[in-house]
């Protein structure tokens, strides 16, 4: 198995779409035999899927992800576990042991209106959210 998690600052970064780094997984046996991280490499929502999937990624842990890269991900047998928070090493090792708290349904809401320039997922002040439909 081949676990990736968007992240910043050792935690899952909550939007999928503009992820800028990845931490991969690899398990053997129920345990990470390694850790390495990945570049975006610019990509945008669409290209990530085909990234990880470049990559042998198999799982997807990560916080708030739009229907598109959703099915972009499906269709490359990527399974993900949507509306995660937290330490990325964590948030492994409860996927590991079957008590990872995710939300099936977890969506990123906000793709319908405008930003200000700067915008950070999960600092909206406008109503929406990412992560939690």
């Amino acid at each position: 198995m081949k676990i990736a998690i968007p992240f910043a600052d050792g935690q899952v970064f909550q939007h999928f779409g503009h992820s800028e780094r990845f931490k991969l997984y690899t398990v053997e046996d129920g345990r990470v035999v390694s850790e390495e991280d990945l570049s975006a490499e610019g990509s945008g929502h669409g290209a990530l899927a085909a990234l990880l999937a470049a990559h042998g990624v198999d799982t997807l842990i990560c916080g708030g992800i739009g229907g598109g890269a959703r099915q972009a991900l499906a269709e490359r047998n990527i399974s993900v576990f949507g509306g995660v928070t937290g330490s990325a090493g964590e948030a492994v090792q409860a996927l590991l042991e079957k008590r990872l708290s995710f939300d099936p349904d977890a969506r990123c809401t906000h793709h319908d209106h405008e930003h200000a320039e700067g915008h950070v997922c999960g600092d909206h002040g406008c109503g929406h959210t990412c992560g939690r439909s």
